[in-house]
């Protein structure tokens, strides 16, 4: 397969060796210096495009795959409130996209995890939930998209929450506080803590490296390759 590469940063590297490993060619590679090659004989070359760049520029990124027919791999996060409409200008153009919060394997299966946990703590008194997550000083969005997942995947299963707040010293008690950190060069850590007068419950995912998010991103672009219509870590791995 071949694939184009949007953001060539530590992430676009990382998927570049993980393609290569799985035998993919990369045949274009665009980042801040080069943004007309959309138009370049290279990017027309590609099967799929892997974006990872930042949350001003996805959008238009984004439109323009859509408007080549080129199918896209979205692993930027931080515009997902303008789902709807990234939606409809996809299918619009007739056009493929996959989109995920996260691209860890692990991290999928904490998502669907983290609900069912939810809809038992739901039936039980005396729990309160909160979302910690820590990043390296490089990550631009707080929360993470991440953190912002599991809140949804909680206040959906959860009677007791109704809305997420982001590091609020006094929360009320609808509310779910997330707790942000950037720190050093922390790849992804995320924990959700259910804490009572006489236990604790925690669910961690503690990422290693940016290995197991770039595997995500080029098995998703496998999975994306020659297909339409939009598409999620949870039609990939059928959680």
């Amino acid at each position: 397969m071949n694939i184009a590469l949007i953001g060539y940063g530590k992430m676009g590297k990382m998927i570049e060796n993980v393609a290569l490993r799985r035998n993919h060619n990369i045949v274009c590679i665009i980042d801040k210096d080069n943004i007309t090659d959309f138009d370049s004989s290279e990017f027309k070359l590609a099967d799929v495009a892997i974006e990872f760049t930042q949350p001003e520029s996805a959008l238009n990124n984004m439109y323009k795959c859509f408007e080549r027919n080129m199918p896209i791999v979205c692993g930027t996060t931080g515009w997902n409130k303008l789902l709807p409409e990234v939606t409809e200008e996809c299918n619009r153009h007739n056009g493929a996209l996959f989109y995920a919060s996260n691209y860890s394997i692990g991290v999928n299966v904490m998502f669907h995890i983290n609900k069912y946990m939810a809809s038992i703590m739901n039936k039980l008194n005396g729990y309160d939930v909160q979302i910690q997550e820590i990043h390296h000083i490089h990550k631009l969005d707080s929360p993470s998209g991440t953190a912002i997942t599991l809140a949804e995947g909680l206040i959906e299963n959860l009677q007791a929450k109704t809305e997420w707040v982001n590091n609020v010293e006094t929360p009320e008690k609808h509310q779910l506080q997330i707790l942000s950190e950037r720190r050093g060069e922390v790849p992804g850590y995320h924990k959700v803590s259910y804490k009572s007068e006489t236990d604790t419950l925690e669910l961690v995912h503690d990422a290693h490296g940016r290995f197991g998010f770039a595997s995500g991103a080029v098995f998703a672009a496998e999975f994306i390759y020659q297909k339409k219509g939009v598409y999620t870590m949870s039609h990939m791995l059928q959680l």
